[in-house]
């Protein structure tokens, strides 16, 4: 057969992928934070999108609205004209199963995965405040006047950089020594640790080794005790050197911690030179260090878990799903804002430019209209098939993959998957991820229901917490133990699961437990 170029006709189908229909698939896999974040862009973008809750002031008189409006040369938002995307209330949500976002994408659009106070605290918190600030002038700190703030009162929190770098600022040194100083200030961990490699410091600073070595020697002398050591063992070294007990005994300790960890005293005490007594009072003093001295300081605050679905038990033993307002953004489109600048715009440019906002930002109230809806969905399926766990723990917890629910719900696994990444729910029993939900599967040994990989760990933590000094489970203990209760299990998935949950071995538990006898 001759090769020769030609032309043909070919007649297929395929899948084209729109960037409105990419930019909805990715909200589907949105945190609530990122999705607020893409909310906000979109609202600084698009002209005909509005804020649901705060941009428009319904409570202002009309002419003040107007003279705000015209300050900015546009026309006063007529709220009749507002296409209102309220998701507080799940009732309101559309129950369709047509959904473009319901399809394998996964060969044609390569996503990207963008992961208080207790209440009688904050109760007790609120209490005292009010009645500091509600007090009458002169009656033990009253305050008055409408300009006080509660935060005017609130200090920022010290760094351990800050401490450090006050510290260096009253000692007499060469401007050089500061300068490297201050440099390595910057490296410390937030422990207090210093990894960094002073050879490649004095590279990138353009200087002698001798002399970033010996900055650090003085910076190792500073508050708190034990800053800018090597590892714990010169941190624990640091401390005990300032208190003046780092003989050579206790350094000989300090070099074996990982004996001390694996509980092996006798080597220890053999390593040190020292009976028993001796080995118990050195424990005490490395009990009384500090492991992270960096951490006295302030450092940056946790954010809060906002879950994105509540699960609460009605009286009649049902329960009640409902999604978190708090994470579902209200958007409005302003239409007659539209109306009303189409008809005084004349250039094909400016006409097109208006078209393509209207249409996106319809296109994002759908979007976040779907994402909502399939969240409440999958969440509904999640406590339907998982019921047993809310109400007796997780010892009920069932084997459930992604197909489960998909097919339960008429969607792909795919959206499942999406839908499920990065949300939390918040039910009676804690506050848990979606993916949570979803574990392998154990066999049973009587052919019976399978266990999910969950409890199981949880049975085997049960084990382990409930042996006796004198009689520690090994893995193969448990192995039979378990099998007893119908779950057929590998050892090496018994060492799988006791890693992750963080058991020591056997052998270190019966150390563990007879240092803490005897």
């Amino acid at each position: 057969m001759a090769l020769a170029p030609r032309l043909d006709i070919r007649q297929s189908q395929q899948l084209v992928m729109t960037p409105q229909l990419q930019q909805a698939i990715k909200l589907l896999q949105l945190s609530n934070l990122d999705l607020a974040t893409f909310v906000e862009q979109e609202l600084e973008k698009n002209p005909l999108l509005e804020r649901g809750d705060a941009d428009l002031n319904t409570d202002a008189p009309a002419d003040v609205v107007r003279e705000d409006a015209d300050a900015f040369g546009a026309e006063t938002p007529d709220t009749e004209g507002l296409a209102d995307l309220s998701l507080n209330d799940a009732t309101a949500l559309p129950e369709t199963k047509d959904s473009p976002l319901d399809t394998d994408y996964d060969n044609l659009y390569n996503n990207d995965s963008n992961t208080d106070l207790p209440d009688n605290a904050s109760a007790a918190t609120e209490q005292g405040t009010s009645d500091y600030l509600n007090g009458p002038i002169g009656s033990g700190g009253g305050v008055s006047g409408s300009d006080y703030s509660f935060e005017d009162g609130l200090t920022d929190d010290i760094s351990l950089q800050d401490h450090l770098t006050a510290q260096l600022q009253i000692l007499n040194l060469p401007a050089a020594t500061k300068f490297i100083a201050a440099y390595l200030i910057d490296l410390v961990s937030e422990a207090g640790y210093f990894t960094d490699n002073p050879h490649e410091i004095s590279q990138t600073l353009n200087c002698e080794v001798e002399m970033v070595t010996n900055t650090l020697d003085i910076l190792r002398e500073f508050e708190p005790a034990g800053v800018f050591a090597y590892d714990l063992a010169d941190c624990l070294g640091l401390q005990l050197k300032e208190k003046d007990r780092l003989d050579p005994v206790m350094q000989t300790f300090l070099d074996n911690l990982e004996l001390l960890a694996a509980r092996d005293i006798k080597t220890l005490m053999s390593r040190c030179g020292v009976d028993r007594e001796d080995v118990t009072d050195m424990i005490s003093e490395i009990r009384d260090l500090d492991p992270k001295p960096g951490l006295q300081f302030g450092s940056d605050v946790a954010a809060t878990l906002i879950p994105d679905v509540f699960i609460t038990q009605n009286p009649d033993q049902s329960w009640n799903i409902e999604l978190n307002s708090e994470t579902l953004p209200k958007v409005l489109v302003n239409n007659r804002y539209y109306t009303q600048i189409t008809s005084k715009t004349h250039k094909k440019q400016e006409r097109e430019f208006i078209s393509e906002c209207l249409n996106t930002a319809n296109w994002l109230v759908k979007s976040l209209d779907q994402r909502a809806n399939t969240i409440l969905k999958v969440a509904r399926e999640l406590v339907r098939q998982q019921e047993m766990f809310f109400i007796h723990g997780i010892a009920h917890l069932k084997p459930l993959n992604l197909k489960a629910i998909a097919d339960a719900i008429e969607m792909h696994e795919s959206t499942v998957s999406r839908v499920t990444a990065n949300k939390y729910m918040a039910t009676p029993r804690g506050t848990f991820e979606l993916k949570y939900f979803f574990t392998s599967a154990i066999n049973s040994t009587a052919g019976g229901d399978q266990h999910a990989a969950e409890s199981v760990k949880h049975k085997l933590k049960q084990l382990v917490d409930g042996e006796k000094p004198n009689a520690i489970l090994s893995d193969d203990k448990i192995v039979m133990l378990m099998k007893h209760e119908g779950i057929d299990i590998a050892r090496r998935t018994v060492a799988k699961y006791r890693d992750a949950l963080k058991i020591p071995s056997s052998v270190q538990r019966r150390r563990q437990k007879k240092l803490l006898t005897t």
